[in-house]
Formats: structure tokens, sequence, C-alpha cells
């Protein structure tokens, strides 16, 4: 009964530090930001299950990292110079159509991940790419010159 009890407990804690940290925050996850949630899973674990023996402990932990990210997202819009090192910045991987492959070594990238991308926005031909930009939060932008390049005429049976 008293895990049932800690798991409420922590469940209402969980559900307030989500409402303090916004819609923004929780809908434009960093990797780092999802690696902490999934720290926090583990705290909170343990903390229910009584394996530090703290539910204190475990909410300390929780809310020590709610406010560290409501903190940075907050150092980040207020003093525009420290976004780069904060949230990244955006990478152009593709550069009037020609895969740019020692960004996308750098950035271990392989085109067909980035192949996939382009597909799941329409684009069928990397010729077709003016720019292809991998953003901060790890989704892509593509900018083409709004035509599809002609396809050579099949001939007919």
């Amino acid at each position: 009964m008293e895990i049932v009890l800690r798991a409420a407990v922590i469940y209402f804690f969980l559900w307030g530090i989500t409402r303090v940290v916004g819609k923004r925050e929780l809908g434009q996850m960093s990797a780092f930001e999802l690696v902490l949630l999934v720290t926090m899973g583990d705290l909170i674990q343990q903390g229910v299950t009584q394996e530090d023996y703290s539910v204190t402990g475990a909410m300390l932990a929780v809310g020590t990292f709610a406010l560290l990210i409501v903190f940075f997202a907050y150092v980040s819009w207020r003093f525009p110079r420290t976004r780069e090192h904060l949230e990244g910045l955006p990478v152009v991987v593709v550069l009037d159509g020609k895969l740019r492959e020692d960004v996308m070594r750098y950035e271990r990238l392989s085109d067909t991940e980035l192949c996939t991308a382009m597909r799941q926005q329409g684009i069928e031909d990397v010729r077709d790419v003016r720019a292809g930009i991998l953003e901060p939060d790890g989704n892509f932008s593509f900018f083409t010159d709004g035509e599809q390049r002609q396809q050579p005429d099949k001939p007919v049976d």
C-alpha cells in the first residue's frame, strides 16, 4: 500500500512539474533533455519503490532538473548569444543538390536517414534541394526551387 501512496504523490508532483515547465519546453525537447527525462524516470522509480527510501529525494532531484530546464530556456530566450551553446546551431547538410559528406560524417548522419526525411516532405531527388538543414532539435528543413526536376521522357510501348 505504501508504494501506491508513493506513486500517487509522485504522480501529482510530476503533473505540477509539467504544468510549470510548459508546453514549449515539453514539445520541443532536445536530445539532452530527453536523456534528462529518462534519468528522471529512473530517479522516480527509485523513490517509488523505496530503493533509496526517499520520496523527498526523488522529488528534489526531479524538481532540480525541471528548474534547470526552465532556467536554461529563460537564459536562451533572454540572452540570444547563449543559444548557440545551449541549443546548438542548424547545419547545412545539402547545398545546391549535393550532399555535404563532411558535415554528414561529423553529424553521424547517413544518406539513408537524409533521404527518408526528404521523402517524408515529398522530395524525390536530392538534386531538387537548394538547401537541406539539420535543425538543432533533430528535424530537417528542405528548401527547393518550387519546381520538381523533369524526369526524362520514357518511350511509350
